[in-house]
């Protein structure tokens, strides 16, 4: 039978003293938090330990007593052993650690039913049927602070123990918080080792900070309930304003960064690891996209940047407009040597001249406002780097609307196309599509149908080419533009929900997200016993990733390749990458 002793590694050269830790439960293994030194009053410590119980939620007891000899204590460890009668315990450890060698002795004084003691020495030549103790050193501070992983879904029960012997020693040594505020230092009638015997850390500014963030919570707090007060007047909610808000990229990150005000300005304490991390996360995203974005308007509006881009922005317009004239110019002839059908063909054209005609006439009535648009938009660029990407995005949808219009006109003529096609070819074969059953059922047909049947098959099988033409060029130019927006899309979801905040600490503390733990032998002396050192192995930068993704409206594609390949070959049709929350047309 083999005795595990967790023994931290700031109490190797501890003086003489009892053992405050917990046995773990359901496993024969005990977990030391700290060193009593002596002198001590024995009603003292009890009194001390109920204490902490009280306030950490463990359950505190006296493990044993600690021997370091010096000069002067040849007695002390008779007198340690004598305490076990003050602190009754079913197992009582007397660790010992002789000068000049690494290793610790310990021996186990067992409690039988009539109350007699036995003692048992944990030596290497200890006969088979005894006791072995194996200690564990950890690092105090390291263990307190480290989260072990896979963690539990949802918010942990403290009542709950672990099925885990390492999830309970992780568990114990972070919840007794409480039993490492009093160190060698103190001037109270007990002193203690611990982790943080050394000297407490404690700062200054960071109290002062704690202090303000009081008041700033409040503050965004109102200020966020003003703005849920104004997003909830009745004009906003009309239909026109709510359709065009939830097909707005800026309106839909501004909602977004409203909900994760709301989770940072909070008053509540969070209740687990996964929402600390999760605030954090959402904190340092918020930061670092603040201050992207003060970088990029201060570029903007440094030697007259704005003025620059609103005086290119016009020329980029009259030469896309160009560029489209040509384009249907060379359609309306005969495109690579094509020959179309005449009419149809010069339809198409004139109609969409018709419309870039429009579009230019459009961009020039807003060409004295483009400057001053730009100029009180960019202001906007400081709440944060996702927004100027936003307002990039909504600006290319508007900039590019006559490309949109086209791709949806020639996608509709050339769907019409394609399902009449396939409703008549059923026709040949004796078929017709069951709409109530959702399938293709037997059909008989009579002359007249038939010969009405082959009639519009041929006129529209003989008029697809010139359609499917001018759906495959403008269905190209919509795919640069969704393509463009899908990539302005992906940025803001990655600086919103990628965890910043969690990758530091895997980067900076790997310690602080632990995925297990490694051994290795630290003594293995003869007459002691065997010592091991525990580290932490931290978690993979992948699955910090996954674990601790932020939570957002993400930019997906709605359907897969081959279901988009399917869109465009029938001339269904295709949207940006869509927020989960839109509702899809």
């Amino acid at each position: 039978m083999v005795l595990k002793i967790f023994f931290p590694q700031c109490c190797n050269r501890a003086e003489s003293g009892l053992l405050v830790g917990r046995w773990i439960s359901g496993h024969d293994s005990a977990v030391v938090l700290a060193v009593i030194h002596y002198p001590f009053i024995p009603g003292q410590v009890k009194q001390y330990i109920q204490q902490m119980q009280a306030q950490s939620g463990v359950e505190l007891t006296v493990l044993g007593s600690w021997s370091l000899p010096k000069e002067g204590q040849e007695s002390m460890e008779s007198f340690l052993r004598d305490l076990s009668t003050i602190f009754p315990q079913q197992r009582w450890l007397q660790v010992s650690r002789q000068m000049g060698k690494m290793g610790f002795i310990c021996e186990v004084v067992n409690r039988n039913q009539n109350g007699q003691e036995t003692q048992q020495e944990a030596k290497k030549q200890n006969e088979e049927e005894e006791e072995k103790v194996i200690f564990v050193h950890y690092e105090q501070r390291k263990v307190m602070l480290s989260q072990l992983h896979p963690t539990e879904s949802g918010d942990p029960d403290p009542n709950t123990e672990p099925s885990s012997e390492l999830k309970q020693v992780f568990q114990t040594v972070a919840r007794s918080q409480p039993l490492f505020f009093l160190d060698r230092y103190d001037d109270g009638p007990l002193k203690s080792t611990h982790w943080q015997s050394e000297g407490r850390e404690a700062s200054i500014i960071v109290e002062l900070l704690k202090q303000a963030s009081v008041p700033l919570c409040m503050l965004i707090s109102w200020l966020l309930a003003l703005w849920t007060w104004i997003c909830n007047i009745r004009i906003f909610s009309l239909y026109p304003l709510r359709f065009l808000s939830s097909k707005l990229s800026t309106c839909v990150q501004i909602s977004y960064r409203t909900e994760h005000m709301r989770t940072l300005s909070s008053p509540k304490p969070a209740a687990g690891h996964k929402q600390f991390m999760r605030k954090g996360n959402i904190l340092v995203s918020f930061l670092v996209d603040v201050g992207l974005g003060i970088l990029l308007m201060s570029w903007l509006y440094r030697d007259d940047h704005i003025a620059t881009l609103a005086n290119m922005l016009m020329p980029a317009a009259d030469h896309v407009a160009k560029e489209l004239e040509e384009l249907l110019q060379w359609l309306m002839g005969a495109p690579a040597g094509l020959k179309m059908n005449r009419a149809l063909d010069q339809v198409l054209g004139r109609f969409f001249l018709y419309h870039i005609h429009l579009w230019i006439s459009y961009i020039h009535l807003m060409s004295p406002f483009i400057e001053g648009i730009l100029w009180y938009g960019g202001l906007s660029v400081c709440l944060g780097l996702t927004f100027a990407l936003s307002l990039l995005s909504d600006m290319v949808a508007l900039l590019t609307f006559h490309i949109y219009c086209f791709y949806v006109y020639g996608a509709r003529l050339y769907c019409l196309k394609i399902y009449g096609l396939s409703s008549l070819w059923r026709l040949f074969r004796g078929k017709k599509w069951n709409v109530l059953r959702q399938r293709v059922d037997s059909c008989s047909y009579d002359v007249d149908q038939l010969f009405i049947g082959t009639l519009l098959f041929t006129i529209l099988l003989f008029l697809l080419p010139t359609t499917a033409l001018y759906y495959l060029v403008f269905t190209l130019l919509r795919l640069v533009v969704v393509l463009f927006q899908g990539i302005l899309h992906l940025s803001v979801d990655f600086i919103n929900s990628f965890p910043l905040f969690a990758m530091g600490l895997r980067i900076f503390r790997p310690y602080r997200l632990a995925e297990g733990v490694k051994f290795q032998v630290l003594c293995d002396e003869p007459g002691t016993a065997l010592h091991l050192l525990m580290e932490i192995n931290p978690l993979k930068c992948s699955t910090v990733v996954q674990t601790y993704r932020t939570p957002t409206y993400s930019c997906y594609p709605r359907d897969s390749w081959a279901a988009l390949v399917k869109k465009l070959f029938v001339g269904e049709l295709i949207y940006p990458w869509r927020h989960k929350s839109t509702k899809a047309d």
